[in-house]
Order: C-alpha cells, then structure tokens, then sequence
C-alpha cells in the first residue's frame, strides 16, 4: 500500500498535477485585474499603472536590504530589461519597499540596474499585492488588458526563464 501511494505521489509531482501549498502571501491571483496605484520614480516623474494599460508591465518589488533581490537583480538587467528596454510596448519598474530616495539610489548603483526604481513609502502598493509582512523579492507581470498572467515569489532560475519567456510571448 505505502508503495502505491509513493508510486501515485510521484506520479501527480513529475506530470505536474500536483500543487505545492500556496505560501507566497499575494493578495492577488493570475488573472485578476491589477490593483491601480501611483508612484514616485528615483527620477521624479510619477507613474500611475492605469496609464500603462496597452503595454506588458513587469513590477519588481525589492529592498536594498534583500539579499536574494540582490542576487536577482542583474537577471533582470540582463535578460529583461536591456532585451527588452526599447520596447515602446514594455514596462519595467522595481518599487522599493518603504526607503528614503538616498538608499534606494545607493543600492540601484550597487547592484548596478538601470531599470527606473519606484518608491513605496510604508509599502502601500506593495500591501495592495502582498500581506503586509511578506517578504520580497516578488515579481507581477501584468498583460496589455491589465490582468495579472505571472507571479514570481524569491529567485529560482528555472522560474524566472519560464517568466521571461511569458514576457516574451506577451511582447509577439
């Protein structure tokens, strides 16, 4: 009996049937309208994600604090952004979690990104996503229609290619 059940759990797990226990702590589902928000960028400019309706728009929620957003950052300057940078049809923004605009700087140079960086002062957009003591490095990739199509939660390198790969259909 503890052979066929083994035998029937392995099976659910390699054709991907089974799911893992959901403890990513979104608020927010694949499918579901994005939650709007505006934000400050490091620049100046404010960015409303209402406005960006019509483009696929990869949000990258981060720290300087975060030690696996640092490890995934240049992943994402690489292979997302600078393929991806003059796309009039694509959105990259990181949105720092609750940190004065000298920190936020320091870390972008540290890393280095050059990926526009929004602020978050005491993480209300990143609430409107998340549980408030969740942690990050998350990602939201958002469809032209606004609808969130992927969620990402910590770095995992087979993850993050399937998520620019859905970048990628998105931007066909």
């Amino acid at each position: 009996m503890k052979k066929t059940i083994a035998f029937f759990a392995l099976t659910l797990s390699l054709t991907g049937f089974a799911q893992k226990a959901d403890n990513s702590a979104y608020l927010v589902k694949m499918g579901e309208q994005a939650p709007n928000f505006s934000m400050k960028l490091t620049n100046g400019k404010t960015v409303k994600l209402s406005d960006l309706k019509g483009k696929v728009v990869m949000l990258q929620f981060t720290a300087s604090w975060c030690s696996v957003c640092r490890k995934e950052m240049p992943f994402i300057e690489r292979d997302i952004w600078q393929k991806h940078k003059s796309n009039p049809t694509f959105v990259l923004m990181a949105i720092d979690r609750d940190e004065p605009i000298g920190t936020v700087l320091k870390f972008a140079k540290s890393i280095p990104i050059s990926y526009p960086i929004g602020l978050d002062p005491k993480a209300r957009i990143f609430t409107l996503y998340a549980e408030r003591d969740a942690g990050i490095t998350r990602n939201v990739i958002i469809d032209k229609s606004g609808k969130i199509v992927f969620l990402t939660r910590l770095f995992d390198q087979i993850e993050f290619n399937k998520m620019t790969d859905k970048i990628d259909a998105l931007l066909k």
